[in-house]
């Protein structure tokens, strides 16, 4: 079964725990059955790669590798700080997340 990612695209994150420890930047992608966020700048990698149409002339190429999602929490824009995210449904149905700490609205 899935785990239900409380993450989004494009949200500023940080990560807790492991060698990238207090690092942050924004989410570029999320890998839902691994349950890990690709973090811009984060946790990078080197890899081999030849020349191809995508990549003409080859050589090691630096990109993200996979962050596991336990060791990462959102940051609040308001407080600035790693925050647990809650969930409100407002009056018009739509749901929302928001900060623990400082009540702030993240979706909005």
């Amino acid at each position: 079964m899935l785990a239900k990612l409380h993450f989004k695209k494009d949200d500023q994150a940080i990560v807790i725990a492991g060698k990238e420890k207090g690092k942050s930047g924004k989410i570029l992608s999320m890998i839902s059955k691994k349950e890990c966020v690709l973090i811009e700048k984060v946790n990078l990698v080197k890899r081999h790669s030849r020349p191809s149409a995508k990549n003409r002339q080859g050589g090691i190429i630096e990109k993200e590798g996979p962050i596991h999602i336990s060791n990462v929490m959102i940051l609040c824009s308001k407080c600035n700080s790693p925050v647990r995210i809650g969930r409100k449904t407002l009056e018009d149905g739509k749901k929302v997340r928001y900060c623990r700490k400082c009540g702030e609205f993240i979706d909005l």
